[in-house]
């Protein structure tokens, strides 16, 4: 297959680079440093748009030539086999320099309701949820449009699967948001009100024949790809389906969390701490927090308390390293922070 990028000089790679960059530093950081993706990818997008920006400077004044993203754009005619699948999810990372409301509008919804379904689902199922919602549209799209040679681009569908993912998982939650107020706002309602939206223009372009620049279908296909595969997604994840709490942010919404967490937990009374289990003198320094949190650590909040005194105080058993702990569904876990096979307790 023929690609733009082989004909890329110095000054063609080095913005080429700084948009990836642009892109995959922050869901990199999001995920080695465990903060919000929905917030990471916001700001990839608005900085991979910003490069789009001055690659369009730079290519007014002559310094680089051609289209630099061409390969990287979905055009349904030229997709045969594998041959650029890739741009089914790379074109979610574009968008029209000319159009700086579209990147503005992706990136409002992805913040609003990105990261309170992030909450509800965490960061694996929500990275899962956001790539099945920027394929589906890019599908949609392909599939109503096979034999177009016409450039698709944007994370609308991404965005719209988003409002789809959330519609079945809690309709009920609400969230800030600014439709017509900024208060805050039931899903269902504005899942509902924005997919109503998409059916109308939808209807309009495709019914009535008028053309149009949007991908009205690709926003339909990311709804429902990521509302039909959301309850196989948050099978077994931190909040049960349909969960009426008032939303992930809300103190009901953290205590449902913590008690789910604590159903889960293992009873600590009767284990065997990881240095009497390898005939170790347990440390005099981790004495006094170890036999507290055997006694009374039956609340998530208290053992991770007491975990997090033994973390700075006590280390690895095996290679005396410094101790780290990790929470997970079933608990906080106190951790080896060099190599976890050698302790992972309880």
């Amino acid at each position: 297959m023929a690609t733009v990028m082989s004909l890329f000089g110095t000054s063609e790679w080095l913005l080429f680079s700084l948009w990836v960059l642009a892109i995959v530093w922050p869901i990199v950081y999001a995920i080695r440093h465990r903060t919000s993706l929905a917030l990471s990818i916001t700001v990839g997008l608005l900085l991979a748009y910003l490069v789009q920006v001055l690659n369009q400077f730079a290519a007014v004044n002559g310094w680089v030539g051609g289209w630099l993203w061409w390969d990287f754009v979905l055009i349904p005619d030229r997709i045969s086999g594998l041959n650029w699948f890739h741009t089914f999810f790379s074109a979610g990372f574009l968008h029209s320099q000319s159009n700086a409301t579209h990147v503005l509008g992706n990136i409002l919804v992805i913040a609003l309701v990105g990261v309170p379904l992030e909450q509800r689902l965490g960061l694996k199922r929500f990275a899962l949820v956001y790539g099945i919602g920027l394929f589906g549209g890019s599908l949609a799209w392909y599939l109503l449009n096979s034999t177009s040679g016409t450039p698709s681009l944007g994370a609308s569908g991404a965005a719209f699967g988003l409002f789809g993912a959330y519609l079945a998982g809690w309709p009920k939650d609400e969230i800030p948001f600014p439709l017509i107020l900024i208060r805050k706002w039931p899903v269902f309602y504005l899942a509902l009100f924005y997919f109503g939206m998409e059916v109308f223009r939808a209807y309009s372009t495709l019914g009535l024949n008028q053309p149009s620049d949007v991908a009205h279908m690709a926003h339909l296909g990311g709804f429902l790809a990521a509302y039909l595969l959301l309850p196989l997604i948050a099978r077994g994840g931190p909040y049960a389906l349909g969960v009426e709490d008032g939303g992930p942010s809300s103190s009901s919404g953290e205590r449902s969390r913590l008690n789910q967490i604590k159903n889960s937990m293992v009873d600590m009374s009767s284990l065997v701490d990881p240095w009497t289990a390898r005939n170790i003198e347990v440390p005099r320094s981790i004495r006094d927090p170890l036999r507290s949190l055997l006694a009374s650590a039956d609340e998530p909040e208290t053992r991770l308390a007491w975990m997090e005194h033994l973390a700075d105080v006590g280390e690895c058993p095996d290679c005396q390293a410094p101790l780290g702990v990790v929470e997970r569904s079933s608990g906080p876990q106190l951790q080896c922070s060099v190599e976890p096979q050698h302790l992972n307790w309880p």
